[in-house]
């Protein structure tokens, strides 16, 4: 029974993982700037589920502390986006 709760609380990083995923593809086959994108809001996703759940429902998604996890996530999504976005073609 605790292996399957411990897999239930791994939700949060397997959604985030396959968003990572489904950006890459899109990186890679379709157009590189929208897979930067995609791949970006996954890191923000990672951000919002790790501000909002527990401890305990993040599971892998907590590191260190919520503050610190959270605004790291922030801080790498945000530069990813930009970056997305403000190199040339």
């Amino acid at each position: 029974m605790a292996g399957e709760a411990q897999r239930r609380s791994q939700w949060p990083l397997a959604l985030t993982l396959l968003v990572a995923l489904t950006g890459l593809v899109v990186l890679w086959f379709y157009d590189w700037r929208n897979g930067v994108l995609v791949f970006a809001g996954a890191v923000g996703l990672a951000a919002v589920l790790r501000a909002t759940l527990s401890d305990t429902a993040a599971g892998l998604l907590q590191i260190r502390s919520r503050m610190f996890d959270t605004g790291f996530l922030i801080l790498t999504a945000t530069a990813i986006a930009v970056l997305g976005l403000i190199i040339p073609n």
